[in-house]
């Protein structure tokens, strides 16, 4: 199970999800992440510290890079836009 809800390209992290299930992953395309709403929420990258994700905040992902979120105070709602 997600600790997130998908609805057309924005996805919510439920902030009553289990810290266990905001695991290390890595995904199959290149991602540009924007911020929409949450508060305290962090990204950390592999070999890299943490960092707070504040709305309107965008950033790219990777593909194959390893990556997780730190929960934070309230839900997270993102755009994730796929690099194709």
């Amino acid at each position: 199970m997600n600790p997130y809800i998908d609805d057309g390209g924005i996805r919510t992290f439920d902030i009553n999800a289990l810290d266990e299930e905001f695991v290390w992953h890595r995904d199959n395309e290149d991602r540009t992440i924007e911020i929409l709403e949450g508060d305290g929420w962090q990204f950390q990258a592999e070999n890299a510290l943490p960092f707070l994700l504040k709305p309107g905040l965008k950033f790219e992902i990777k593909a194959g890079e390893y990556h997780r979120i730190i929960k934070g105070i309230n839900d997270l709602k993102i755009r994730i836009n796929r690099n194709i």
